[in-house]
């Protein structure tokens, strides 16, 4: 297939589109950046210069493909509503561009506010208030309008050598800090993924997944956040501490808001049907291995 891949630079796509390649597939990366372009070019893909604002090149870039990925996302917190409206439209253009095509298109969205006691799984529906529900729900209908559509929810932490996402932050704020610290008793739960699995799931999602199919990026089911600080403690050789729930915000910053969020998932349901099987190093094994604590 000639498939087009928004993000196809970044921490996700970078590995997605190799994952493509070497599947035999065609890939066309949006840019924004000579840099960008030069990465794509580089791996052997073509290029499509725009933005995520560019609604008339996704257009042209989802008409002229196959298939589409769409992995983009604009991750600026001091205007989040902002990157999640300008997400929307995006997937509201790619989606009709590809409409009575039958062709695939898989959309990204998130694991994180998937909070239900118990790990969550491909049959829920994402929260209403979730910033990226909206655009969940966008791709998955136009399954009724003759698109292939799926969607992958990801594990708010995508791991591996070189993430510079969430745990990467929890280890400098460590640093930063002098103490390893987690939130109230810590054994709130995240799922996690390596991003090499990730790429795979994508794939698979593109060549294989039924018009409406919900799938998870989920390898490791549900860390406690009290482990994931006990290791970042031992490899930096600082005291690991709760930090209580009052006193987040300022010792953790942003994350503060994301850390205490108790959301385990499953993906069980997707291993079963595409027969994707993590095989990657769980985050912990990642942690082991000293990539977040150099």
């Amino acid at each position: 297939m000639r498939v087009f891949v928004t993000g196809a630079s970044g921490w996700i796509g970078s590995a997605v589109v190799p994952e493509l390649l070497g599947a035999g597939h065609t890939v066309v990366g949006l840019a924004r950046s000579d840099a960008s372009a030069g990465k794509l070019e580089a791996a052997g893909a073509e290029v499509l210069r725009g933005t995520l604002d560019d609604l008339d090149v996704l257009r042209r870039g989802a008409e002229a493909a196959d298939g589409v990925v769409h992995l983009a996302f604009i991750h600026d917190f001091s205007d989040y509503q902002r990157s999640v409206g300008t997400d929307l439209r995006a997937v509201e253009t790619l989606g009709a561009a590809l409409e009575g095509s039958g062709r695939p298109f898989v959309n990204t969205a998130g694991l994180a506010g998937m909070s239900f006691g118990r790990p969550a799984t491909e049959r829920d529906t994402i929260v209403a208030d979730s910033p990226r529900a909206a655009s969940e729900r966008t791709a998955l209908a136009v399954a009724e309008r003759g698109v292939r559509s799926s969607v992958v929810r990801l594990a708010p932490s995508v791991h591996g050598e070189g993430d510079s996402g969430f745990i990467a932050a929890l280890a400098g704020i460590a640093r930063t800090k002098g103490v390893s610290g987690y939130i109230g008793d810590g054994a709130n739960r995240w799922p996690a993924v390596h991003r090499l699995d990730a790429a795979r799931l994508f794939r698979l999602a593109l060549e294989q997944a039924p018009a409406g199919s919900v799938l998870h990026g989920a390898g490791d089911e549900g860390i406690p956040i009290r482990e994931i600080a006990e290791v970042i403690g031992r490899k930096l050789d600082l005291p690991v501490v709760s930090i209580p729930a009052e006193q987040a915000a300022e010792h953790f910053g942003w994350l503060g808001a994301f850390l205490a969020a108790d959301i385990p998932a499953s993906s069980a349901l997707t291993q079963e049907l595409l027969g994707w099987q993590p095989s990657g190093p769980g985050l912990l094994a990642d942690l082991e291995s000293g990539y977040y604590t150099r």
